[in-house]
């Protein structure tokens, strides 16, 4: 059986697919490898503001860049620059935000279980605003809270709206670690006692029913759940979190951006809330999936009677989604992306664990073997963010391409930098 060549709706925007290469944002995939060693993330300028610019105008000031997706500091500057806040979930993405020179008013605090500490550095630096989760927190807010370090913020609810998406990503129900449950009471506990904290400033609420989902009407549902609970708040502004899902292989479609948004704000005006109030959303997986691709070298071909397996020289230690989420993605050969695809193995990592799977079955072309390059679209998110050192593997290097040119955001980790802690 010959399976077509990769479909190009799966490429970054600037991708061109030639006989016997690739090229994303004018620069050669093959050279990148050659440069730069693989591992390696590349990911596409253009794509990434495309996207950036695209929710900065279907959704109100406010809408912010999910950075838990991908976050360097070459990420944040470039979501900030294209209009976005940006989102963050610890004391340390605040830390590489902050760094790389993104003001304090344009981020966003999340988390289920902010320290002292974090909370601190919240207050401290002004952030724009911080979603509070659960009751200790509004406890540690009312210690902290002072004339002057005031916050704005919103509350996290539960709208009990069920995401069709894998279990480990549905946070929108009520049995979850997030937020404050709106059937329960709780939703409208933490809102008074918010309100008699007299330098906390509550704007409105927030809600995340998920990730990778690919229905906005899971979106409309928590709109009107939202819309309904807060009839008589006169908030300022709503929020309806992230999770839009993206096509990772043939087959699969997912809404644009844009048309989340006007299914959100359809959902707003039919639930009656006000015209002047806020519709707010972070996106993150639909900003920076597409605009990735990762690089990696063919190691080792074994056949047994079962399969074929390939290895190459990365693996669940750079994209652990598949191990965690059974998630899907294809495969291409970087010298012939254009040919029939009729091999089919299990593309496999080098790491110690039998279940460092990359793609269950992939295609590639007949002839692909050791030493070929080949690499996986659409790995732009969740990728590095949730890389990690397993087997003591350094972490790759991460490329941005844009009109001809390579940068180098990350650099890949060394040795030394795997031994610097060591004490």
């Amino acid at each position: 059986m010959s399976i077509e060549p990769i479909l190009p709706s799966l490429f970054p925007d600037t991708a061109t697919l030639r006989e016997n290469g690739v090229t994303v944002g004018g620069v050669d995939l093959r050279e990148l490898a050659e440069t730069y060693g693989t591992p390696l993330f590349v990911y596409d300028e253009e794509t990434l503001r495309a996207r950036c610019r695209e929710a900065a105008s279907a959704f109100d000031d406010g809408v912010a860049f999910a950075s838990k997706s991908f976050l360097c500091g070459a990420m944040a500057r470039l979501a900030d620059e294209e209009g976005l806040c940006v989102d963050v979930a610890t004391g340390g993405e605040l830390d590489v935000v902050l760094r790389s020179g993104v003001p304090a008013s344009r981020i966003i605090v999340h988390g289920n279980n902010k320290s002292n500490d974090e909370i601190a550095r919240a207050l401290k630096v002004g952030v724009h605003r911080l979603i509070v989760d659960n009751f200790d927190e509004i406890e540690r807010l009312s210690d902290l809270v002072s004339t002057s370090t005031p916050i704005d913020v919103l509350v996290r609810v539960t709208p009990g709206v069920e995401a069709h998406t894998h279990e480990y990503v549905r946070t929108g129900q009520e049995d979850t670690k997030f937020g404050f449950s709106v059937a329960s009471g709780d939703a409208r506990r933490a809102i008074s006692m918010l309100r008699e904290l007299a330098a906390v400033t509550l704007h409105g609420v927030h809600a995340h029913i998920g990730s990778q989902i690919f229905e906005v009407e899971g979106f409309c549902e928590s709109m009107g759940v939202l819309a309904d609970f807060t009839r008589d708040d006169d908030f300022d502004e709503l929020c309806i979190g992230g999770g839009l899902g993206v096509a990772y292989v043939a087959g699969e479609s997912a809404p644009t951006i844009s048309a989340w948004a006007l299914a959100t704000r359809s959902a707003a005006r039919e639930s009656g809330l006000r015209a002047d109030v806020r519709i707010l959303a972070e996106p993150g997986r639909s900003i920076v999936a597409q605009a990735g691709v990762t690089l990696y070298r063919v190691g080792v071909i074994k056949h047994v009677t079962q399969r074929t397996y390939m290895a190459v020289d990365g693996g669940m230690s750079d994209n652990p989604r598949p191990v965690l989420y059974g998630s899907g993605y294809e495969a291409f050969d970087l010298d012939r992306p254009l040919a029939a695809r009729p091999q089919s193995v299990r593309l496999v990592g080098k790491h110690c664990e039998s279940g460092d799977v990359l793609i269950d079955e992939a295609h590639l072309p007949a002839d692909t073997g050791v030493g070929d390059l080949i690499a996986t679209p659409v790995t732009g998110a969740y990728g590095y963010s949730m890389a990690s050192n397993y087997n003591r593997v350094p972490r790759p290097g991460v490329v941005f391409v844009c009109d001809g040119s390579a940068r180098e955001v990350l650099r890949r980790e060394t040795m030394d930098d795997l031994a610097r802690l060591e004490v």
